[in-house]
């Protein structure tokens, strides 16, 4: 079954945002060995070079490395793997915030429409 992709950003960017929100969850755990670039462009319903460029894109943050012939594994570095968690909810909060602040909501109104929904009470 092929993933879901919208069209604000590159397909393959969307893929490495993915499979390290995968990683970061810890659903794909630390040393694990990723599935091959065709299995996984065959999973998401894509060419094997856009999925190549998201293993590229990923190999360059340091999230996952090559070893020659044995395939792509994540990094054993949680330092690093914690730092890209923070660095996501970061980028999920301003993105939250931006749209709050959008819709007409005070900065001081937020936490307290957040705290709402978090309880249950919308």
């Amino acid at each position: 079954m092929s993933w879901n992709f919208d069209e604000k950003s590159p397909i393959y960017i969307q893929i490495a945002q993915h499979i390290k929100m995968q990683i970061v969850s810890q659903e794909i755990k630390i040393g694990d060995q990723l599935p091959t670039v065709r299995e996984y462009a065959e999973q998401a319903g894509v060419n094997p070079n856009t999925m190549q460029r998201a293993f590229s894109e990923l190999e360059r943050e340091g999230i996952v490395y090559s070893q020659r012939t044995a395939g792509r594994f994540v990094t054993e570095d949680q330092a690093l793997i914690d730092q890209k968690r923070r660095e996501l909810s970061r980028s999920e909060l301003e993105s939250f915030v931006t749209n709050m602040v959008k819709m007409g909501f005070t900065v001081n109104q937020i936490l307290p429409e957040l705290e709402l929904y978090l309880k249950g009470d919308s």
